[in-house]
């Protein structure tokens, strides 16, 4: 017999913005310093973020960021923040972004700024509706990913 039907999950209004980029020739070690600096300006400029994770495929070819924001203003300021203090682009270590996917209420301007930014064939999904789940947060950020093995890109 069926379970009856629960009443849905609470809402959850955070975004979740995962983008994925291919790595330039030879960036790769730039790339992760670069990231590294933009990490330690996001921690202390952004305080409504609660989460950037960045995530590197095996022959080190292509990478994804994950962000969990608290809310749509939180992601409105990543971008301020982003824009006026890293001192360089992203676009010096990565050829394009692959894919764009955001999970949860992203609100008018979250998908505004993001098909705004993609380049033309970019994957976009928006997935706004929230089917339940939980998250724990660890107390401290873990260490960067070893340098991948055999990489001679970087």
């Amino acid at each position: 017999m069926r379970a009856p039907a629960s009443d849905p999950p609470e809402r959850r209004e955070s975004p979740w913005p995962d983008r994925s980029y291919t790595i330039k020739e030879g960036k790769l070690e730039d790339f992760r310093r670069f990231l590294q600096e933009l990490f330690t300006v996001l921690e202390t400029n952004v305080p409504g973020l609660l989460a950037i994770n960045a995530y590197l495929n095996e022959d080190g070819t292509e990478a994804a960021i994950v962000q969990v924001h608290k809310d749509a203003d939180s992601m409105k300021h990543y971008w301020k923040v982003v824009h006026q203090h890293t001192g360089r682009e992203i676009s010096q270590f990565v050829d394009a972004t692959t894919s764009t996917d955001v999970y949860g209420d992203p609100s008018d301007v979250v998908p505004e700024r993001t098909r705004h930014s993609a380049e033309p064939g970019t994957r976009l999904s928006v997935k706004p509706e929230y089917l339940g789940g939980f998250t724990r947060l660890p107390a401290a950020p873990a260490s960067p990913a070893p340098t991948v093995r055999g990489d001679a890109r970087g």
